[in-house]
């Protein structure tokens, strides 16, 4: 069996074993083992275990366990409940100022977690009910609450980006420099489209009324010392990995420290919260590390069998631009987007693209900056965005899965403008380095 058809059977048989229901982990690895036998015989075995050794051991692997816990707390403490509400009291007569405070929020919330999941089923608690329940339209309001969430995957300390580092053995606080200015413009862009909708047809997003816009000085005090507390915590994290006081994976040590501290001194801190949130950091990153280890082995074996050659000479043997080659690593990562998650899409597409990036001369930052921004899109896209079933799991009764995906396309096609823009002009994202 030559290279080509071993490649149809691999990707055949992982899509295959997809329909069953099977976890991801569970598939890879199944695959994995299958060729290593097939192709090589059990002397290969010790080959692809290193593989998958090399992964586990990761000295900045570290930091994921450290932001999931941290994004965990933050869910569980009112600080981001005072935090939306603070930015309330900020709204003021905008027509879709509740809708632009929800972007904001999530924002921040991003620079505090980098976890999607979390900010989603936030903001749908939140968010959700407050613009239904002053009358703006269902679809802004989903759509807003979705994009907003999908932050997460952009924003530093982004847990996609820490990822995407590991992978292509990049500095994770270059990525995070590099997301920064990307992050802002896509939350600018969905601003820009919430006002222009909004103004253009005051019903989608009624201003507050004059009660709510009567905010006394206090009121507004309060509201600063609120924003105040989560501001701090972001710059505890971002501002000692920028200023290079500590490294990516002692800086997410301290934002849990500094999340912990800020829930005492709230008096919210109880031994439940903190079982909870281990937890939940537990169950979150081993779905990471099974789905890492199952894919790094069969990513270890494919190239064993010369896959990444095979791959390499594919793509560099069309007759096309540069760029068109990595249009093409684009549209096939959003083609893995509709069925995959994007830990499956990194372990299993990254390995294989990345030296093909590097070959083509082109900057690995500015394509992880090309890859979050993907995953963005993947993260909203049916039949199987996550974003969707987050939202769903804390939405109304009234409020379906149809729903949720026809709220999101207009934010899609406004990640995907951003993602051409990156695409046309690199320097929007590697500026800073």
């Amino acid at each position: 069996m030559d290279i080509s058809t071993a490649t149809i059977l691999m990707v055949g048989a992982i899509f295959a074993l997809l329909i069953t229901g099977l976890p991801l982990a569970f598939i890879t690895g199944l695959v994995a083992m299958a060729f290593t036998f097939g192709w090589f015989g059990e002397a290969a075995l010790p080959l692809v275990t290193s593989r998958v050794y090399g992964f586990i051991t990761e000295y900045s692997l570290v930091a994921v366990p450290m932001f999931v816990l941290m994004a965990s707390l933050l869910d569980r403490s009112g600080i981001a409940k005072d935090l939306f509400n603070a930015m309330r009291v900020f709204a003021g007569r905008l027509p879709g100022g509740v809708a632009v405070q929800t972007i904001v929020v999530a924002f921040f919330l991003a620079a505090l977690s980098g976890i999607i999941g979390g900010e989603i089923v936030l903001l749908g608690i939140l968010a959700l009910p407050q613009m239904l329940r002053l009358g703006y339209d269902k679809h802004l309001s989903i759509g807003v609450v979705c994009a907003g969430g999908a932050l997460g995957t952009m924003m530093p300390p982004s847990i996609v980006l820490i990822i995407y580092g590991l992978i292509a053995s990049v500095s994770i606080a270059d990525l995070f420099a590099a997301a920064v200015t990307p992050a802002v413009i896509l939350m600018g862009s969905y601003i820009a489209y919430v006002l222009v909708r909004c103004l253009k047809n005051p019903a989608l997003g009624p201003p507050l009324d004059k009660n709510a816009q009567d905010n006394p000085f206090a009121t507004k005090l309060d509201a600063a010392k609120a924003i105040l507390l989560p501001g701090l915590i972001a710059f505890l994290v971002l501002g000692t990995i920028y200023g290079g006081v500590a490294s990516v994976t002692e800086a997410a040590a301290m934002g849990v420290f500094g999340v912990l501290l800020a829930t005492i001194i709230r008096g919210e801190f109880t031994p439940g919260m903190l079982h909870h949130s281990l937890g939940q950091t537990m169950n979150t990153c081993g779905m990471i590390i099974w789905i890492g280890i199952g894919a790094a082995a069969l990513v270890g074996v494919y190239n064993l069998m010369g896959g990444n050659r095979f791959v390499s000479s594919l793509i560099l043997g069309l007759d096309v631009a540069p760029i068109v080659i990595i249009l093409v690593m684009m549209a096939i990562m959003l083609v893995l987007g509709l069925f995959l998650d994007w830990i499956g899409i990194a372990m299993l597409a990254l390995p294989i693209f990345l030296p093909i990036v590097i070959q083509l001369g082109f900057d690995p930052i500015w394509f992880g900056i090309l890859f979050a921004v993907n995953m963005q899109v993947s993260f909203l896209s049916p039949p199987f965005g996550p974003a969707a079933f987050y939202l769903k799991s804390v939405a109304p009764p009234d409020i379906s899965l149809k729903d949720i995906y026809l709220s999101v396309l207009p934010f899609m096609a406004i990640q995907l403008c951003v993602l051409a823009a990156l695409l046309m002009w690199p320097q929007l994202a590697i500026w800073p380095l």
